[in-house]
């Protein structure tokens, strides 16, 4: 164990042997002496068992250990956690692990930065705790959530407010009407390598140069929002052609491995809400024009935007993915 500190970055020949150490919540006399095993007390309860030491329980350390070896093995590659895991809890699960196999525990270590809510740090005597189940209830759904969590680098405390969630709402519902202009160009054009747009091979590389930068996603979003503006420029002025317009399905669709927000859900609206549709489009063609916001109201109220088209209405989920 003369590994042990490295992974937190500490001197232990500077610590005083004999030093009560607030760090350890066991409070032992060494900082490197934590515990393996727990004397059982009233407080465990039925949590305990029978040993050639006496009754109890694992510390809380083992728990990560037997986990992540029984789904993992002995030596894996990437181990992830919150800055304040870094000591002593994976300090001593490493410890423990490399002690038991003789094999490096875990090849590299990714810590992420504190979450705050609001600005203040998230609790529930503050009353700001949310599980991703209460988010779902307030209407957000698994990709503007993903999003929201994506805008910071994960060395940086990430501000996490509705806020952010609404404004990934919006962000979502851009791309996908970005990829709505797409998708009659790009049709069922077949890829060439040749035909690979510079414009669109530059931001390629940004965005693999982002995840290479210690998986630094403002750079990546900013690659990805840089590719749909130019994208849209040539749509506008009509100047994008069918292989680009493939290219850049293509390239989302790669960077969606990653991002896991771009691909949307496809569904389709039931025969009540297309007859509303094309009692719609009837109304807007005898110019009821009343009429027809009424049943666009009530085709918004089932869950679906429709959007009017030279060649007839299109129903799109809302906010569905």
């Amino acid at each position: 164990l003369l590994a042990y500190g490295r992974l937190a970055q500490l001197d232990l020949s500077q610590l005083r042997p004999g030093a009560r150490v607030a760090q350890d919540e066991y409070q032992k006399d060494n900082l490197a002496d934590f515990a393996l095993w727990k004397a059982w007390s009233p407080a465990d309860g039925p949590v305990g068992w029978e040993a050639p030491w006496g009754r109890g329980r694992p510390g809380w350390h083992i728990e990560c250990s037997a986990m992540s070896m029984k789904y993992l093995g002995p030596s894996f590659d990437l181990h992830t956690g919150g800055v304040d895991n870094i000591f002593p809890h994976h300090e001593d699960e490493i410890a423990q692990s490399e002690a038991a196999t003789g094999q490096p525990f875990v090849k590299y270590w990714m810590h992420c930065a504190h979450l705050v809510v609001e600005g203040r740090k998230m609790s529930k005597s503050l009353g700001n705790f949310f599980t991703l189940r209460d988010l779902r209830e307030r209407g957000y759904n698994g990709s503007e959530i993903r999003y929201a969590l994506l805008i910071a680098h994960y060395l940086q405390s990430l501000n996490f407010s509705f806020a952010a969630l609404t404004a990934g709402r919006a962000a979502l519902q851009r791309l996908d009407e970005f990829q709505d202009r797409l998708a009659p160009l790009a049709g069922s054009v077949q890829l060439a390598p040749d035909t690979l747009p510079p414009w669109v091979a530059q931001q390629r590389l940004a965005f693999e140069a982002a995840l290479d930068d210690d998986l630094n996603m403002p750079l990546a979003l900013a690659a990805l929002f840089e590719l749909v503006h130019a994208g849209h420029r040539r749509l506008d002025t009509q100047a994008l052609s069918p292989p680009e317009a493939a290219h850049i399905q293509h390239t989302l669709s790669a960077w969606d491995r990653v991002l896991g927000f771009l691909a949307k859900t496809e569904a389709q609206p039931d025969a009540a809400v297309t007859r509303l549709a094309t009692e719609r489009q009837a109304a807007r063609a005898a110019r009821q024009w009343q009429a027809a916001d009424r049943l666009r109201q009530l085709i918004a109220e089932r869950g679906w935007i429709v959007q009017d088209t030279p060649q007839g209405f299109q129903l799109k989920p809302n906010n569905l993915r």
